[in-house]
């Protein structure tokens, strides 16, 4: 059940990547709080995007080969992610708002949600 939870999220963090990096835009105008970051910037969005699809390809294909240490090179990204979303949301004040609950439900708790599966992986080598 872990790791098809693992491979869940894997497979939606390529997809949003897909999607950030062929509508960075749509991406822009959608996320809540991103416009409070700046200016629309095509390359930062776009470097996002592809993250995103990097990370959910490593945590897929380590947790459908039930490699750990791919999978954990699959959650850093997002992990990191989450802990800079926690500092923003430190840094706004710690409100309860709209935003907090997009970051908490769609960036935060998948993160550590897949960091927490991930510690359930056998270990096994990268290569055979």
């Amino acid at each position: 059940m872990n790791r098809a939870i693992l491979i869940g999220l894997g497979m939606v963090w390529m997809l949003t990547g897909v999607y950030i990096f062929a509508r960075p835009m749509d991406f822009y105008e959608v996320t809540p709080g991103l416009k409070l970051m700046g200016p629309f910037n095509m390359h930062f969005i776009s470097d996002v995007g592809l993250a995103f699809l990097a990370s959910g390809g490593a945590l897929t294909w380590g947790a459908s080969t039930t490699t750990r240490n791919i999978a954990i090179a699959g959650i850093a990204w997002p992990f990191l992610h989450a802990l800079f979303h926690i500092q923003i949301w430190g840094h706004r004040g710690f409100p309860f708002d709209g935003i907090f609950a997009f970051d908490f439900a769609l960036v935060i708790c998948p993160a550590l949600l897949a960091l927490a599966l991930t510690t359930t992986l056998k270990e096994q080598p990268a290569c055979s």
